[in-house]
């Protein structure tokens, strides 16, 4: 099984992301629904520029995200192999993160807006990575602009579900999508999909979604000397 956490951490095959976690209990009925890539063709491809149109709903996106300074909510993870994980997510902005992982994965991932652990209480392990190498570092920015911030290679608007794909080249490891996926009517955040360099790729449905409450800063703190690795 993939890593739980490959979704936000570095997803290069062979980062010491811990592998360790137990296979996904069978998920029950929840509220979060893991969609099939938008069929709708692409408005936005890179190399073309993009027209009124699509600036229009790429600042859409741009606004909404900014406007997101605080975010709690549920999700459910579905890994390359099919697996499937759910948990708790908190954020505040700038750079801060929190994913709880249900049991019986042992996995935590908390971002204190310069670091980012991927902890693993069964094996006692945690990994670090600086934030700005993980794929979701811009949505914790205090300002979004997918413009200027990311390389925005297409844009896919229907009357369900508006969706950003952002590339990231790396000339040792090759190169890796990041797929977001917006409520067309609301622009509320309803998926993530991260596609390593080899292909694979790991989804994280939200729900429940409250940006009005403030999580405790708490939850952001990393405890450096909890395991050594």
């Amino acid at each position: 099984m993939r890593p739980v956490a490959g979704a936000v951490a570095p997803s290069a095959r062979g980062a010491s992301v811990p592998a360790g976690a137990p296979p996904a209990k069978p998920a029950p009925v929840v509220t979060a629904q893991v969609v099939a890539t938008p069929a709708a063709p692409a408005i936005g491809l890179g190399g073309v520029p993009f027209d009124a149109k699509q600036r229009s709903i790429i600042e859409r996106v741009n606004a909404y995200l900014t406007g997101m300074q605080t975010l709690v909510g549920d999700f459910v993870q579905v890994g390359p192999d099919g697996g499937r994980t759910e948990g708790k997510l908190y954020m505040q902005k700038p750079g801060r993160v929190r994913f709880e992982y249900d049991p019986p994965s042992p996995v935590e991932l908390i971002s204190d807006g310069q670091s980012l652990v991927v902890r693993d209480r069964k094996l006692a392990t945690q990994d670090y990575y600086p934030l700005s190498q993980t794929p979701l570092r811009f949505l914790l920015s205090d300002r979004v602009d997918l413009m200027k911030d990311t390389s925005l290679v297409a844009i896919y608007a229907d009357d369900v579900f508006i969706t950003a794909v952002v590339e990231e080249k790396n000339g040792v490891v090759g190169t890796s999508r990041l797929m977001i996926m917006f409520n067309a009517k609301d622009m509320q955040l309803k998926q993530w999909t991260v596609t390593d360099p080899q292909g694979y790729d790991t989804t994280v449905a939200v729900y429940n979604l409250d940006t009005s409450k403030r999580p405790n800063p708490d939850l952001f703190k990393i405890d450096f000397t909890r395991y050594h690795n």
